[in-house]
């Protein structure tokens, strides 16, 4: 299918919703809750050919959509030339052993014995990664005489501009950026977007009155409205300086106190428009941040804890939540972006009578997921699930941790299960498996520790399911046998990487970037990648600035700055697999993982179902694209 006619399909997606929507409710199998079977808007992306040289000629790579049917094949040209003999049916991936690296390469969807339009011309790259030139902030000084510089930190995906291609979107870190329990000032916190060939689009400088760090600026990317191009969102305040050089609010105030904090003065939230950073509208920061002492110290530490996420709230277009506060009160705030206007959905607030017990539960993150199966997607707020609606729909009541993993983790049960480690001493886990629809918690350990990593990740084909991890506590099948006393030496990101339906573990060595392979026969790692020359982020997290199935088949990649910040590298995998599997960016949890992976302490994507060794068929998205 071409690109014309996916729009068109597309369109006619949205028409059909509208007819859809006004048929009889339905039950899905096993399942009591009954809904209309809506599909979800998501993004049209062009196949994204990745070719680069390896040793035994040219690995080229390319997507699957998630809206093409099963018996769609592939022919690979390089130039006008035909590598392969017959049409390729069983993977989305190929070495041609004649390929050069002057060669060029296309693919053609082939679609009942019909050759369709030809992909984007992809050239061949010399190594295992594309280099993607960013320009470095110009560094400065604090009002107490600190110098800072600048990092390249965190970093999201969007199509910015509607053509089918990710852009980035990167958060530039100073020198002296700041937990919320340090004191101190920092330098202003940038935000660019770049093409992959390292055009700038545009810089937005956040302002004195935004503070440097983990906790402080949540960025979203997102089609948002469903035009085909995405938005971002992030808070904002007087002093930022949009895309297009326009001051929200009033330059020359400054609301920071002597040890560098923001406790008074307006907080604005603000949606930019992807193609050139405009701020298209600036409305007041929900929640407020009213008194300080509410949300736990006097200090402004934890009155300056913000989450954010987009969700599928009514389970066909993008909502967006942005959110304050976890160790204490908690507060929830859910958007819809639509026809130009900011409209509010709703307020979930722990401090509300019958909530209660949502405070105290929030994690360092959060995650985004239909736990119910109602069609529409729940907030994982930690140890808390808020609902569709705005309503709590459980809680553990086992506090806040720093984890939390939510997939199809255990294919045996129906639904999701949710993977949380645990930061209090008292709590009766510090890491444990739970009902991602009721909370119910299948298996634990008690460590009366803080418990301050995990990770779940199917890494041994001996049990069936994913592994799951702590630190401490060895290694666990998904059913709670233990597998090794050895825990696994990264519990901070999982990648799929090679050839297997496994997945690899993604981690830093000295701040350099890596991969290894879990061993499982010997419980120890054999090294798959040294990204040699880059730089990790967030210190001993070690995060890469992203990792999402960005380009070429259904692999992930990863993105790490350069050690001298002056260019982020897109690695991917040049290992051939014969599983062929739609792109990740099609399967909603997995996209939404993606724009939530930057929020506070970076997480690892999961996809809603079981991609794994032994996995069955993965399910058919209920998709309708956008754009392109």
């Amino acid at each position: 299918m071409n690109y014309s006619t996916r729009a068109n399909v597309g369109k006619a997606m949205q028409c059909f919703l509208v007819l859809l929507l006004s048929l009889p409710l339905f039950t899905f199998g096993g399942s009591s809750t009954s809904y209309a079977a809506s599909a979800r808007q998501m993004e049209s992306l062009k196949r994204s050919v990745v070719a680069v040289k390896v040793s035994n000629g040219v690995f080229i790579s390319w997507r699957l959509f998630g809206t093409e049917p099963d018996n769609i094949a592939f022919n690979l040209y390089r130039g006008s030339t035909k590598v392969n003999a017959s049409p390729i049916t069983n993977s989305t991936n190929y070495i041609d052993p004649q390929g050069t690296t002057s060669s060029t390469y296309t693919v053609r969807a082939v679609l009942n014995g019909q050759e369709q339009a030809a992909s984007e011309t992809a050239a061949v790259w010399g190594q295992n990664y594309l280099s993607v030139p960013i320009q470095q902030p110009p560094g400065g000084t604090t009002p107490d005489g600190v110098a800072y510089t600048y990092s390249a930190n965190d970093a999201s995906v969007g199509d910015l501009d509607g053509d089918g291609t990710y852009e980035i979107v990167l958060k530039w870190d100073p020198s002296n950026s700041k937990d919320n329990s340090q004191s101190g000032y920092t330098g202003p916190v940038i935000i660019d977007a770049y093409r992959l060939d390292g055009t700038r689009l545009w810089r937005i400088n956040l302002g004195k009155n935004i503070r440097a760090g983990a906790h402080y600026t949540q960025f979203l990317v997102y089609d948002l409205d469903g035009d085909g191009k995405a938005e971002v969102v992030f808070k904002t305040a007087d002093g930022t300086v949009d895309g297009v050089g326009r001051t929200i609010g009033s330059a020359s105030a400054d609301y920071r106190n002597s040890s560098g904090y923001m406790l008074s003065g307006p907080e604005y939230l603000t949606v930019f428009r992807g193609s050139n950073g405009e701020a298209l509208t600036t409305v007041n920061y929900e929640p407020a941040r009213g008194n300080v002492s509410d949300w736990g110290d006097s200090y402004g530490n934890r009155v300056d804890r913000f989450l954010a996420g987009v969700a599928y709230l009514d389970g066909q277009r993008p909502s967006f939540v942005m959110a304050r506060g976890y160790y204490t009160r908690s507060v929830l705030v859910a958007y819809n972006w639509r026809d130009g206007k900011l409209t509010k959905l709703w307020t979930f607030d722990s401090n509300t009578s019958g909530n209660s017990a949502y405070a105290g539960q929030g994690n360092h993150s959060l995650s985004v997921a239909d736990v119910d199966n109602d069609g529409k997607d729940e907030i994982i707020y930690g140890s808390a699930v808020i609902d569709d609606n705005g309503k709590g729909l459980y809680t553990t009541g086992l506090g806040h941790g720093d984890a939390l993993h939510v997939s199809d983790l255990d294919p045996d049960r129906a639904g999701l299960e949710v993977f949380g480690v645990h930061e209090s001493t008292s709590a009766a886990y510090g890491a444990e498996i739970h009902n991602a629809a009721t909370g119910q918690i299948y298996w634990g350990i008690r460590t009366g520790a803080d418990t301050g990593r995990g990770l779940a990740a199917d890494i041994d084909p001996r049990t069936k399911g994913t592994e799951l991890w702590a630190s401490g506590i060895g290694l666990y099948s998904v059913k709670g046998a233990k597998i090794s006393d050895a825990t696994p030496n990264s519990t901070n990101f999982a990648i799929w990487w090679d050839g297997d339906l496994l997945r690899e573990l993604l981690d830093h060595t000295g701040g350099t970037g890596k991969i290894d392979k879990w061993n499982y026969s010997q419980s120890t790692t054999n090294r798959l990648l040294t990204a040699t020359g880059t730089a990790s982020n967030n210190s001993t997290k070690g995060n890469p600035s992203l990792q999402a199935d960005i380009l070429g088949d259904w692999r992930e990649e990863a993105i790490w700055r350069t050690a001298d910040n002056t260019a982020l590298r897109i690695y991917t995998t040049t290992d051939v697999t014969s599983h062929r599997i739609y792109t990740l960016m099609h399967d909603p949890v997995y996209r939404l993982s993606v724009a939530w992976q930057n929020v506070a302490y970076n997480q690892p994507p999961h996809t809603g179902f079981y991609l794994g060794d032994g996995m069955g068929a993965p399910p058919k998205p209920n998709i309708f694209l956008t754009g392109n």
